[in-house]
């Protein structure tokens, strides 16, 4: 059995830093460390402090946020290789869902002040850091919107359309002055019960 890879072996490794430039493995590495968390187990909740930002090696987690008064919907389903965690990098980093492994799962787990800081000082790492980071952000806010759409879509239908019943037709003229027929009443009291007309 061979050497287990240090921490600036498994960043170098993730997909989410593809591309990175070496130089900045020893900064992340003095931030990191790794974690493993169980079936069912929440990793962070939704309001609470956002301390924290996560790469996914292995498990599966679910991201999902309350909606009131409907209960919880479910946003996305993370696996190994994807990014977990932005609210830490805005005030007043909280987070915004709720995220919640479905398998064991070991993610690597980064500091949040540390990078915070590193962003603010030095310019070259925070252009490599955040452009990673802003196409994690967009996807999160795309399948937000597609659950919200979703959920909403079911509560706004339209309501169903009652054919009008023409006067000509089922309604004749009589001479004592003007009326509303039986048959012109009962289809407006089904679309509107109780309106005056």
């Amino acid at each position: 059995m061979g050497p287990l890879p240090s921490l600036e072996e498994i960043i170098a490794a993730h997909p989410f830093f593809n591309g990175l430039d070496p130089k900045f493995l020893p900064l992340l590495g003095d931030c990191a460390s790794l974690r493993r968390f169980g079936s069912h187990q929440r990793i962070f909740q939704e309001r609470g402090e956002a301390d924290h930002f996560y790469l996914i090696l292995s498990g599966q987690v679910i991201l999902e946020t309350e909606v009131p008064p409907h209960g919880i919907l479910r946003i996305e389903t993370l696996s190994a290789g994807e990014a977990l965690g932005w609210s830490w990098l805005f005030p007043p980093y909280e987070w915004c869902f709720t995220a919640v492994t479905t398998a064991p799962t070991d993610v690597m787990s980064f500091s949040a002040p540390f990078l915070r800081r590193q962003t603010e000082r030095n310019a070259e790492f925070a252009n490599e850091f955040l452009m990673r980071l802003a196409k994690t952000v967009a996807q999160r806010l795309k399948f937000t919107r597609q659950g919200l759409v979703q959920l909403y879509g079911t509560l706004n239908e339209p309501p169903k359309h009652t054919p009008v019943v023409e006067h000509s037709q089922e309604c004749p003229a009589r001479d004592e002055g003007p009326t509303v027929c039986q048959e012109t009443r009962s289809a407006t009291e089904q679309v509107l019960p109780g309106a005056i007309i």
